[in-house]
């Protein structure tokens, strides 16, 4: 019977607590859920209008998108804090929760932090830009955005490259869009006999007909590269601008394949020559 009254008293105490004070947590936690939801909206405005703004101070691209990005991230953490004083939570305390929280992922994230280091590096001094054609990790593509910890990159397949900032800030890269010009080079082979002042004239020739090919800084050089197991190859470099490396480096291999025949020009490939010598009869 006693444990019936004990149930009994904490039950009206539980009631007691809901009638006085359930109405006005309620409306805390009401008033807080639209705080967020206005919140979020009112941040999503203030980031468009800062993108905007930056775009007419015509900031650099690369600072817009990586600024968009922090922005929204610092914004919605004020917002979250904000949103749970509302509810009661003491902001002394959950401070110092964040704090040890913060330490202990700041221990198992620090590759994100260093991805975070990276991006400020990038940023600072430059080494692309939006736009740039750049090799790094093994991956190539042009660069369509830099965010607080990846960069990312389009291939010419038209594949999405996200790479770490840490990674692009410390490791080997290389920026295909800095210099306005490029060398091509190519190697050709022609078979053992064929006739060397021909191919030579005739890959020269492909190179004065095509005006994408530069005379300055240098004129196309052509010369015998090494005589190789099964070929003699020719080594050939020609600048051209950026823009124009493959365009020039594919057409001149399609006609050097279209016209090496017709100037009696083998296309040498891999062989190999047995010789049987007739066993001496004594």
């Amino acid at each position: 019977m006693k444990d019936i009254d004990t149930i009994t008293n904490k039950a009206d105490a539980l009631m007691k607590w809901i009638t006085t004070n359930g109405v006005d947590y309620g409306m805390k936690l009401l008033g807080a859920i639209v705080v967020l939801l206005i919140g979020l909206w009112v941040i999503r405005i203030i980031v468009d209008r800062g993108i905007k703004l930056m775009e007419k101070s015509k900031v650099d691209a690369a600072l817009r998108t990586f600024a968009k990005s922090m922005l929204t991230v610092t914004l919605k953490i004020v917002l979250i804090i904000s949103v749970l004083g509302m509810i009661g939570i003491e902001m002394t305390t959950f401070i110092a929760m964040l704090t040890a929280a913060s330490l202990a992922v700041a221990l198992a994230f620090r590759g994100s932090l260093s991805n975070f280091a990276g991006g400020i590096m990038i940023l600072f001094f430059k080494p692309f830009k939006l736009g740039d054609y750049v090799t790094a990790m093994g991956h190539g593509g042009t660069v369509t955005e830099i965010q607080i910890f990846n960069t990312y990159l389009l291939t010419s397949d038209n594949k999405t490259v996200i790479v770490p900032n840490a990674h692009l800030s410390n490791g080997v890269l290389v920026n295909n869009s800095t210099q306005e010009l490029r060398r091509v080079d190519w190697v050709f082979g022609i078979g053992y006999g064929d006739n060397y002042d021909t191919a030579k004239d005739m890959v020269l020739g492909f190179l004065k007909e095509d005006k994408r090919v530069l005379n300055s800084p240098a004129e196309p050089f052509i010369a015998l590269h090494d005589l190789g197991d099964s070929t003699v190859n020719l080594v050939v470099r020609a600048w051209v601008k950026s823009s124009d490396y493959w365009g020039v480096y594919f057409g001149i291999n399609e006609n050097y394949y279209k016209n090496a025949e017709k100037n009696e020009i083998n296309m040498p490939f891999p062989q190999m020559d047995v010789h049987f010598d007739k066993p001496n009869e004594n």
